[in-house]
């Protein structure tokens, strides 16, 4: 790949990347935050339940196995040819987003609403919604946001070196427990201020995926890091976290 052509891949790399992982943010926050009722399904009843079902699984298993032995090679093949390598972890997140896309955006809303915050109590709904929110940005900023984000994949071809994935996280949240992300992605499913059948089932559904997912995780980490990851796991928690002066 010559240079003209390196650069330009990894700009467009960089915008594709970057929207749709600003997009999926966004719109899971607003599903989230109005009981997925604005989805663009028009399924009813069990046709509904069983393209839901398929769309909560899509992303827990997809996502694990693009990061599994089987499934890295795939990312490299879905990168543009000849910046395979470099590009894989911005392929990741670009096709994570895109699930997430495609999961609150084909939702098919069941129409029944158990619960809708308001007043001083709804406030302190939203409130907490927010925080947990925050607490899932300091978890992503704690184990390197450019990795997390994908920019350390199209800076790296942009540059022409390898990606810095950087060293294994132990500060910050990482520090409290092993797995700050999970946590604080269910987090932010769990304090969803509204209430239905939809949440429910949405966040059960990943809540699941929270607690075993980090598995497949911490044996790669276990691979990369060895004692360095031993001795990790020996003092710091798995999920629940512990925190210390």
């Amino acid at each position: 790949m010559n240079d003209v052509r390196r650069i330009l891949t990894a700009l467009a790399m960089a915008v594709f990347c970057h929207a749709a992982f600003v997009l999926a943010v966004g719109s899971m926050a607003f599903a989230l935050a109005t009981g997925l009722q604005h989805g663009q399904g028009t399924l009813t009843g069990l046709a509904a339940g069983a393209a839901n079902t398929l769309l909560i699984a899509q992303f827990p298993l997809l996502h694990s196995f693009l990061l599994g032995k089987r499934g890295r090679p795939w990312l490299a093949r879905l990168s543009p040819v000849g910046s395979g390598r470099a590009l894989a972890l911005s392929t990741y997140v670009f096709l994570g987003s895109l699930q997430l896309l495609l999961t609150f955006w084909a939702w098919s809303p069941s129409g029944i609403v158990w619960h809708v915050p308001h007043g001083f109590s709804g406030g302190l709904q939203y409130a907490l919604f927010a925080a947990a929110w925050l607490f899932l940005v300091k978890a992503l900023s704690d184990a390197g946001l450019a990795v997390q984000s994908g920019a350390a994949g199209w800076w790296a071809l942009l540059w022409n070196r390898p990606v810095e994935y950087g060293p294994m996280p132990t500060t910050g949240l990482f520090a409290a427990c092993r797995q700050p992300i999970y946590l604080g992605f269910a987090l932010v499913l769990w304090t969803a201020p509204v209430w239905n059948v939809d949440w429910l089932a949405l966040t059960a559904g990943w809540t699941v995926y929270c607690v075993l997912g980090p598995r497949l995780k911490e044996a790669r980490w276990q691979t990369m890091f060895g004692e360095q990851f031993r001795s990790y796991r020996a003092t710091v928690p798995y999920l629940v976290p512990r925190f210390r002066r």
